[in-house]
């Protein structure tokens, strides 16, 4: 079970803020629209959702106890039609409820998506609507790379014996029978690539918000090390550029569906 510095993850998560307010901004919303956020993580981007719902509602969801105490604190005087729970986004109890489903950065966390895609087709109305952005297939591979070459070392490889990979990076192959069986009608399904770029100093609290399964495996005293090896090890295959920035190539898979 991984344990979130709330803080930190709203310091070093500006890519993915970046990313999720370029998904929202393709959504056309009225203002009526009762909508769920999957995976709401620090609340910044529910809130900004709650913004364009004025005669509806916005619920936030997260699994981390943490991230959601930040968001109540942070945002759910913001709006009376702002709630942030507590909840797996595979154990989602909701009938017909929003009208529509937005997660970005997200359900790559889950280990198995169909039970999340049967939860959303059971919470949306008829008609109702699923965007979704999750790592994909080929996502983040440089870091991947990095962090199998790092923990393949003796100082480290004893914390990694029985480690598998933490997240489920889909394509759409993998998407389109999951929505079929959950009766949600496939609008798009879509790789993209992205270019993730950061200072060093930003790149360094990405990862170590990011990575946590791998970082928490490291006893805490040894994790400074730890990552200190892994942005020397990235930095030596993938060197900083001419701008003076990290660049680090993404894959994301995007879903737009829709329920019966």
């Amino acid at each position: 079970m991984v344990t979130w510095n709330a803080e930190d993850y709203a310091e070093s998560s500006k890519a993915q803020a970046g990313w999720a307010v370029e998904l929202m901004n393709r959504i056309p919303l009225d203002g009526h629209e009762h909508l769920l956020d999957l995976g709401c993580g620090d609340g910044r981007i529910t809130a900004l959702l709650a913004d364009r719902v004025h005669q509806g509602s916005v619920v936030g969801l997260d699994q981390s106890p943490e991230m959601v105490a930040l968001a109540q604190e942070a945002y759910a005087n913001r709006s009376p039609h702002l709630t942030f729970i507590e909840r797996d986004v595979a154990d989602l109890d909701f009938h017909n409820e929003f009208d529509l489903i937005f997660s970005n950065a997200c359900l790559h966390w889950a280990p198995d998506h169909q039970p999340v895609m049967d939860g959303i087709a059971r919470a949306l109305r008829p008609g109702g609507r699923a965007m979704l952005s999750m790592g994909g297939r080929g996502n983040a591979q440089p870091v991947r790379d990095t962090l199998s070459e790092v923990i393949s070392r003796p100082n480290w490889s004893e914390y990694f014996q029985d480690f598998t990979f933490p997240y489920s990076f889909l394509g759409p192959n993998d998407y389109a029978p999951m929505l079929q069986n959950a009766g949600l009608s496939a609008d798009r399904i879509e790789l993209v690539d992205k270019d993730m770029v950061h200072t060093p100093d930003d790149f360094e609290g990405w990862f170590r918000t990011t990575w946590i399964p791998y970082i928490q495996r490291v006893p805490e005293p040894n994790r400074p090390q730890f990552i200190a090896e892994a942005m020397e090890q990235y930095r030596t295959v993938n060197p900083i550029q001419d701008d003076g920035l990290v660049h680090t190539p993404m894959v994301r898979l995007e879903v737009a569906a829709t329920a019966g």
